[in-house]
């Protein structure tokens, strides 16, 4: 299965804990939702391992038969570890699981990782959200091996663990700035660019305050603006503002469609310079980003 990393858009976290999974998946408890993940690491306390992994198998055993439906969102798993990751590929039927969210994910464990998922269908989303992270030549290593792994062709998205990093630093999110007024900024930007000159897809941290709803959407213009192409979410209320954010401007729209179309090597249109040969990549973005998202209107927010 393709998977486009824009079909992920808001991707809503679920603890491996819930009964309710099953419905979400297939009896569209949670209208509009395009992928989830099933958390087994820091949704999951210590003492609640075994009944959650319990579930999951309940879970994986339902889903298998009905891997086809159209209307079911993308299904990830989060695993606590590597060695869970292997119980659960060598003893669970993932026929209905899309592929593994991997937690901590390091230069270190890359290896294992890929030998994890390399004979199976699953694809992945490694996390980067150690204090690794916080070394630009340690992520550029990673981005070039990554590139050369043969993990990447099961890559659809870099998932970027904003609340571990904040972690790392001993600070926790403010709750009158965005991510990117704080000293995650510069990782951001960093990774951005890191991974998304290898063509990597990345998708923004998880905004933990469910009340703000100002805040998410300035901080959402924000993850567009440097090229994140969705969020994680921790509650299905923050979906609806998720998706809005990725819907397509009519005049970006336009300005795509144009460059796409155009055999002038530069031209102005709409008040600006257009030069094809350098705005190509950022049109197929636009215009696949409209194909799932739609245009923007005076209503979206």
């Amino acid at each position: 299965m393709n998977i486009s990393p824009l079909n992920l858009g808001a991707t809503l976290y679920m603890p491996a804990t819930r009964h309710d999974i099953i419905d979400v998946i297939l009896a569209n408890k949670i209208p509009n939702l395009q992928s989830m993940v099933i958390c087994l690491e820091d949704a999951v306390s210590e003492e609640d391992v075994v009944s959650a992994l319990s579930n999951l198998k309940k879970i994986t055993d339902e889903l298998a038969p009905k891997r086809e439906l159209s209307h079911k969102p993308l299904v990830f798993v989060r695993p606590r570890n590597i060695p869970m990751a292997k119980e659960i590929v060598n003893n669970y039927n993932l026929t209905g699981i899309n592929g593994f969210v991997f937690p901590k994910f390091t230069l270190a464990t890359l290896t294992e990782w890929e030998k994890t998922i390399e004979s199976s269908h699953l694809t992945c989303m490694p996390t980067l959200e150690t204090e690794e992270v916080f070394d630009v030549a340690a992520m550029q290593r990673m981005a070039e091996t990554l590139t050369k792994s043969s993990l990447r062709k099961k890559i659809i998205a870099i998932r970027v663990g904003g609340n571990d990093l904040m972690g790392v630093l001993g600070i926790r999110r403010s709750r009158i700035t965005t991510i990117y007024e704080g000293p995650l900024s510069y990782i951001l930007k960093m990774l951005a660019c890191t991974f998304g000159a290898k063509g990597f897809a990345l998708t923004a941290p998880v905004f933990e305050l469910i009340d703000q709803i100002d805040l998410l959407e300035l901080e959402l213009l924000q993850d567009i603006s440097h090229g994140f192409i969705g969020k994680t979410a921790i509650h299905p209320s923050q979906i609806e503002y998720i998706h809005n954010a990725l819907m397509v401007e009519p005049s970006e729209f336009e300005d795509a469609t144009r460059i796409l179309e155009s055999s002038q090597a530069v031209y102005k249109h709409g008040g600006a310079m257009c030069e094809p040969a350098t705005h190509h990549q950022w049109a197929k973005k636009i215009v696949e980003r409209h194909a799932y998202y739609g245009l923007r209107d005076e209503n979206s927010y």
